[in-house]
């Protein structure tokens, strides 16, 4: 067997001869943030390019400070601001800066909404007369400066106003917003979690126009979940949900005329924007960049919008026989060009396009992704990109020219590098780690790439794990049903070949995912340390459907979600379970969300293979799951039913032999409640034994006080007694 052929250098880790002296993991570490990383909080290049500024938070003086360093020195230059100085700001959460860099945003007592939106109170501080003033006394969302920073826009109940901060007077915009039905320039629910953005307006380059979306929610059906909080009686939140299948929202792109107060609707009707996910000025202050796509989302069309006339222009139509991936890579170089990347070669890739939407060229090509698009250099001619081309467990930062020419390695150390930039693309801030090594900082030069100093590395972290029982990741390749895929093993520090061990498996599996990657631990890794060092081998498998192997592997389980990658989950458990010191009868699996889907369906279908299968917040049947995510990959249940019936793990509890454990959050909004509750009285009108439980109030990630601790205990105590 050729599946054990790659194990990494082990560098931070110990080996078993002196494990004996060292110390467990335990749970409650990992849930005290014992094992936390340092990092650079909110890095913000300026436009100077020799300096940028960081979110800093001194926990001895209770106070949060926007800091300014030099590149090349590591120097702090200055605090521009202070919230011990702040009268009514207690924490500077996040801030934003003006386009001319007088004046920042700061954002202070933020109140999450769904995954990405949030309420909160924001202030303006002037840098130059040190004025701090409120934006808002309401809590409002997604304040967003004017190009020339004399007035802010943002949301607030359902419609959009305008601050003008020279005169410190505020302007409503729209109108009609009203919860639940009408929402102006703020995406709904569905959008902010599958298109993945909030803010559904954006401002011209003069600041003369704001074009926004509009979200008609009224025929979308509602979701409710119960709170029940500490009151007597529970309360209920209800929005708007749509389920595979049923109604969105209809949406429509509209213009505000900041000189006459005038709003006008742009007619789409001639293309196919049933979705807008994406609008964008160009670098001409008349023309508004609007992506659209279908109910399919096999194709997007790129339109321009012309706001001096009200016009349309198709640019730009990219298809797909299975999706389109939206993304947010499109960047408008000075003549209005741009840059595009598609996966229509089989792999994901850069183009340079005129701003007619002729190719002009693709910029880069192979059989390997980009991973992230950086942007480009006008003075050097260069596009900056991070990509797997070193092996898709790797990403590494790269250079070419938008020719597709003299493309140079930018990164040398095997793992997960990622690059900030300075606005002038002169430095770099690197970032790596490898399963090896914590996050470090360095500051590089773009030119070659050289490292020129090294401003953070999580060398007290590193320090510290030296004291404990640590395992490295072995990572290679398992072929399954004809394919490479990648796996990661970890063994007990005291691994004995002659022993028997149980094998718990741990996958997500989703649609262009990645859980086998060559970068630092996380807390489920922390887990799994500890379970290793219990007498666990712990396993993960990439399989088919998952990312990073270009665009035939990815889109391969099409309509059919949790076929292929169930089938290579019991394969690969099989082929593991062969080998001399895994014990065959003692196989787990687990996972979270798309992983819960995935682990439930492993225990059902594979009952001779798994005997345990923990399922937190599964999807039970994509019926259950939004419109946007679920389509995308599957069509609606009306065009594929048997898609959605024969790979629900609600369709598979009779052949249930083994443990298994459900968990979810009552107050999941994501993955609903609903998905677990119709699992549970399946498997109990089917007389099936199993483990289950609810968090209350607690919404996808399960979190809160001592609810981490509390699942993790769950969980391992479910292990240990039954694998």
């Amino acid at each position: 067997m050729r599946f054990l052929k790659t194990i990494f250098p082990l560098i931070l880790f110990i080996t078993a001869s002196v494990s004996a002296q060292l110390k467990q993991i335990t749970l409650e570490e990992i849930w005290s943030g014992t094992f936390l990383t340092e990092s650079l909080e909110r890095l913000h290049s300026l436009a100077n390019g020799k300096e940028y500024s960081v979110l800093n938070y001194d926990r001895s003086k209770r106070a949060s400070t926007i800091d300014v360093y030099d590149y090349k020195t590591s120097n702090k230059i200055a605090t521009l601001v202070n919230s011990a100085e702040l009268p009514g700001i207690n924490q500077i959460l996040s801030y934003q800066f003006s386009e001319d860099e007088k004046k920042i945003l700061l954002a202070t007592e933020l109140e999450s909404i769904y995954r990405r939106s949030t309420l909160g109170s924001y202030y303006v501080y002037d840098l130059d007369s040190k004025k701090l003033e409120l934006v808002s006394d309401f809590a409002i969302q997604e304040p967003t400066f004017s190009p020339d920073g004399t007035k802010l826009a943002f949301g607030y109940q359902n419609n959009l106003y305008i601050k003008n901060l020279v005169n410190n007077t505020t302007s409503q915009i729209t109108f009609d917003g009203k919860k639940n039905h009408i929402i102006n320039g703020i995406t709904d629910w569905v959008y902010e979690e599958e298109f993945g953005f909030v803010r559904a307006f954006d401002w011209n380059s003069s600041g003369s126009t704001i074009g926004f979306i509009r979200f008609d929610e009224t025929e979308v059906p509602e979701f409710s979940m119960d709170v029940y909080g500490t009151d007597l009686y529970q309360t209920q939140q209800v929005f708007k949900y749509p389920k595979a299948g049923e109604n969105n929202a209809e949406v429509s792109l509209h213009l505000y005329d900041i000189e006459t107060n005038n709003t006008t609707r742009v007619d789409l009707n001639a293309y196919n924007s049933y979705y807008i996910p994406r609008i964008q000025w160009t670098k001409n202050q008349n023309i508004l960049s609007v992506q659209v796509t279908n109910r399919k989302q096999n194709e997007i069309d790129l339109i321009f919008v012309d706001a001096s006339k009200n016009a349309t222009k198709l640019i730009l139509k990219e298809t797909d026989a299975a999706y389109v991936d939206v993304t947010d890579n499109l960047t408008f170089l000075e003549d209005n060009s741009f840059i595009w990347t598609s996966e229509k070669s089989g792999w994901n890739h850069i183009y340079h396009y005129s701003n007619e939407g002729k190719l002009l060229n693709q910029v880069t090509d192979g059989n390997w992704e980009v991973t992230d698009y950086y942007g480009f250099d006008k003075n050097t001619n260069k596009v900056f990109y991070q990509s797997t081309e070193n092996g898709s467990i790797n990403r590494d930062v790269y250079s070419i020219k938008i020719n597709g020419k003299d493309k140079a390695r930018l990164t040398e150390n095997d793992g997960t590098n990622s690059a900030s930039f300075s606005a002038d693309f002169s430095l770099f801030i690197l970032t790596f780690s490898n399963a090896n090594t914590p996050p470090s900082y360095t500051l590089c030069n773009t030119k070659d790439g050289n490292q020129l100093r090294l401003i953070k590395d999580n060398s007290e972290l590193s320090k510290k794990l030296k004291s404990y029982v640590l395992s490295p990741k072995e990572f290679s390749t398992i072929n399954i049903n004809g394919n490479e895929l990648n796996m990661y093993v970890i063994k007990p520090v005291d691994f004995d070949a002659n022993k028997k061990y149980p094998l718990f498996m741990y996958q997500y599996s989703g649609p262009g995912s990645q859980t086998v990657s060559n970068s630092w631990i996380g807390s489920n890794d922390y887990w799994h340390q500890m379970l290793a060092q219990e007498g666990y081998i712990i396993a993960c498998v990439d399989g088919r459907g998952t990312g990073l192997k270009g665009r035939d592997f990815k889109k391969m389980t099409q309509n059919e979600l949790g076929k292929f990658e169930v089938i290579d989950q019991i394969d690969a458990a099989k082929k593991l379970g062969a080998l001399p010191y895994i014990d065959a009868t003692r196989i787990g699996i687990w996972g979270w969300s798309y992983g819960g889907f995935m682990s439930s369906n492993a225990l059902f279908q594979g009952a001779d293979v798994f005997s345990l299968a923990i399922a937190v917040a599964p999807v039970s049947s994509w019926r259950f799951y939004d419109t946007i995510y679920t389509e995308r990959y599957m069509l609606t249940p009306q065009e594929n039913p048997s898609g959605y019936d024969e790979n629900s793990p609600i369709s598979h509890v009779d052949k249930l032999k083994g443990k298994f454990l459900l968990v979810h959050g009552s107050a999941d909004d994501n993955v609903h409640v609903q998905n677990s509750t119709r699992l549970i009285e399946k498997l109990v009108q089917a007389n099936k034994d199993f483990d289950w439980a609810i968090y209350p109030d607690k919404n996808h990630g399960i979190y809160g006080g001592n609810t981490r601790l509390h699942l993790y205990n769950k969980m391992t105590k479910f292990i240990k007694n039954n694998l």
